[in-house]
């Protein structure tokens, strides 16, 4: 394979963990990739894909980035070497992103929540997104968009078909 080739390829990327509610229940600003730093048992249930993120969320301590919350389940042939399933992780970021994190975080009502924890080139990765929380009338709204939406589709589908 020539060097062309390789770097034209997108890199192998493999999806843990999902957080699906987060684009229902927040309006994504920005999205940041975050390393993790992570104990052996912890890659190792990752990679069987035993990680939940749905009450997940991130916040900025003492110049670092916190992930909370997540829920990676034991590895069982650990034994008494296993890792919390709730611990805290930290997140690699580089200082300005951190910093920036920390002013935007300390605004009224945004939030920084994990939307997705993937293995890219053996490495675990976690995508962390800047949001705000919607209201109920934001969800409704969005909700009868997607609605409104589909239903055009299928009747730009249906027309073609005859």
């Amino acid at each position: 394979m020539s060097a062309k080739q390789k770097k034209t390829e997108k890199p192998a990327e493999k999806v843990v963990a999902q957080n699906r509610a987060a684009s229902y229940n927040y309006l994504i600003l920005e999205k940041y990739e975050a390393g993790m730093v992570l104990v052996g048992t912890e890659v190792k249930a990752l990679r069987e894909g035993k990680a939940n993120l749905r009450e997940a969320y991130a916040v900025v301590r003492g110049g670092d980035v916190w992930l909370l919350n997540c829920h990676i389940s034991q590895y069982l042939p650990g034994g008494p070497f296993n890792h919390e399933p709730l611990g805290p992780r930290k997140l690699l970021l580089h200082k300005r992103e951190i910093w920036k994190l920390a002013g935007k975080t300390q605004q009224k009502g945004l939030t920084l929540i994990p939307l997705r924890i993937y293995f890219r080139d053996g490495i675990a990765k976690c995508e962390i997104a800047l949001a705000q929380g919607k209201k109920n009338w934001d969800r409704r709204h969005a909700e009868r968009e997607k609605e409104a939406k589909r239903e055009a589709n299928e009747a730009i589908y249906r027309s073609r078909r005859r």
